[in-house]
């Protein structure tokens, strides 16, 4: 230790008396019980008391003869269960979270202060040449999965990516080496005195070098270095061959396609958008193959990007990457961000979606859509209800002159730019959508871009207009057609077919509907009318024609 055991025991006298009381066994755990530190690091107590009680786990903070004190506290029971749950997991190491480890590890190498025989009965519970097993064991799982990861980013062009992991990879297998020489304690920034106290100047020498750049190597060259300075500390499992990686389908993801945009849907809840070519690259996956064999089906169907597309794929985790015969590659950094999928900033593309699908920035876009994935399908649902309406109101209206029935050609005039409306507001993700009453005072909601922003006005007249003579109607009609094509624009259903024109265009509405539908059905969404559910059992055809 860097303090004498006179001071430590005068520190915790004075500071004792501000802790709640009991009879606590005490020691020093952390870096200064180590031997490292420096004068400002934090004095560590922790104090153990012979009890059943379920005592917090954050520490108290004093700040006693200018030293900042921490004083935390476990139970017996708690600190057996610690060292239990440590023995469940010591053969499968990748399943003992970093906390627990560092718990255990911190209590094993403490130096006692008061009450020894309890200290003594605790780390008897885990002797420390079992614990330095487990350490390593536990570095050394953690350093095959960044150098893994680094070989994956590399076979995929992403270099700065793969030599930062190998650089982990590298911290975590030195770690593993450590430990088996009774250097357990888990935080890497005291990575360089214990090198120094292992006496091994060529290991510590060659670490340095490769973690200060490895001069003069190119990313290929670094990786392969790093590789093989693991395997001379004894990690095994990372030979330089990439093709024992795999892509491999990630539970809970699912795909579907709405004309042209591919989405992906991640947990049942995160819509991620395709642009143009990520979309190619998605569909040319073999899910299974060697990642080498992947990432070459990849390059045909979507160029040199594919490599960049396929490595957003996996940060996403929208597929999964394996080793041959070790499982899922899951890197990950101690003292960091827990692993798992990233999730980006929702795309600010507006408006979110269209009947083509999801708006997207770009053809490379691997977009977040800001709607949870039953609102985003009811929303691209109702964009196409909403529009099948507007040609039903059409039509109503345009009988309706032929018959001169003024009365009833306003009513439609009325639905028709009221249905327009509604389509204008699911394009922008507003589900459920407000009355209809209310669309036009809404529309700041949406925050329409300039050109677009006399809708509002047209909307207003139109949905007030009043029919009672030929020459009204067809004033009225001209308004009403040049206003839906503006909102549809906007909307991006400006290719909306003429549902009730002929057998054709009443075809691709049905069709249209369906893959809306059916999405929208298995995330049991809102349906407008119950009978768009037979749009699924009859794949997008007309339930009762025959043939």
């Amino acid at each position: 230790m860097i303090l004498t055991e006179d001071y430590l025991q005068d520190l915790l006298d004075k500071t004792l008396p501000q802790v709640r009381s009991g009879d606590w066994a005490v020691v020093l755990e952390g870096s200064i019980a180590e031997g490292f530190g420096n004068s400002g690091s934090d004095i560590d107590f922790l104090l153990i008391g012979r009890s059943e009680d379920d005592l917090p786990t954050m520490p108290s903070l004093f700040f006693v003869d200018g030293r900042r004190v921490e004083v935390r506290t476990r139970s017996l029971r708690q600190v057996t269960e610690q060292f239990t749950a440590l023995k469940a997991d010591e053969r499968r190491v990748g399943r003992i979270s970093e906390d627990l480890l560092n718990r255990c590890q911190r209590l094993l190498h403490s130096f006692p202060l008061r009450g020894h025989a309890l200290v003594d009965e605790v780390k008897a519970q885990f002797p420390q040449e079992r614990f330095r097993t487990v350490a390593a064991d536990w570095w050394a799982h953690a350093a095959r999965q960044s150098l893994r990861h680094a070989m994956a980013m590399l076979c995929l062009g992403e270099d700065e990516e793969a030599v930062d992991w190998a650089r982990s990879g590298v911290v975590q297998a030195v770690k593993s080496w450590a430990a088996v020489r009774g250097e357990t304690y888990l935080e890497p920034k005291w990575l360089s005195m214990q090198l120094d106290r292992a006496q091994r100047p060529g290991v510590r020498e060659r670490y340095w070098e490769l973690e200060s750049g490895g001069t003069g190597m190119d990313a290929d060259a670094r990786v392969g270095a790093c590789l093989a300075f693991a395997a001379e500390l004894g990690v095994t499992g990372v030979p330089h061959r990439p093709e024992r990686l795999a892509v491999e389908r990630r539970p809970g993801v699912t795909t579907w396609q709405a004309v042209e945009r591919v989405h992906v849907v991640r947990g049942r809840s995160d819509v991620f958008a395709f642009g143009e070519r990520a979309g190619r690259v998605w569909r040319s996956l073999v899910l299974g193959r060697p990642l080498p064999e992947a990432l070459a089906g990849a390059r045909a169907a979507g160029g040199s990007e594919a490599g960049p597309l396929l490595a957003q794929f996996l940060r996403l985790g929208l597929v999964r990457l394996t080793w041959k015969g070790g499982g899922t590659v899951t890197p990950a950094l101690p003292l960091a961000s827990p692993p798992g999928p990233l999730t980006p900033p929702p795309s600010t593309a507006r408006p979110l979606l269209s009947l083509r699908g999801a708006a997207v920035s770009g053809p490379d876009a691997v977009d977040l859509v800001p709607l949870p994935a039953a609102r985003f399908s009811a929303a691209a649902l109702a964009l196409v209800f909403s529009n099948m309406v507007v040609e039903n109101a059409r039509e109503d209206l345009a009988g309706a002159v032929r018959r001169n029935q003024w009365r009833v050609a306003e009513v439609a005039a009325h639905r028709a730019a009221q249905s327009a409306l509604r389509g204008l507001f699911c394009a922008y993700g507003v589900s459920p959508l407000p009355p209809d009453p209310d669309l036009v005072r809404r529309l700041p909601l949406l925050s329409l871009p300039p050109d677009t922003r006399p809708i509002g006005p047209l909307a207003d007249a139109l949905i007030r207009v009043a029919i009672d003579s030929a020459e009204s109607a067809e004033r009225v009609s001209l308004e009403l057609e040049e206003f839906i094509g503006v909102v549809r624009e906007a909307a991006g259903a400006d290719a909306f077919p003429a549902s009730f024109d002929s057998p054709d265009t009443w075809r691709a509405t049905l069709e249209l509907g369906h893959d809306w539908v059916r999405v929208a059905a298995h995330f049991d969404a809102d349906l407008p009318l119950e009978e768009v559910r037979d749009l699924v059992a009859s794949s997008g055809a007309q339930p009762h024609q025959a043939g």
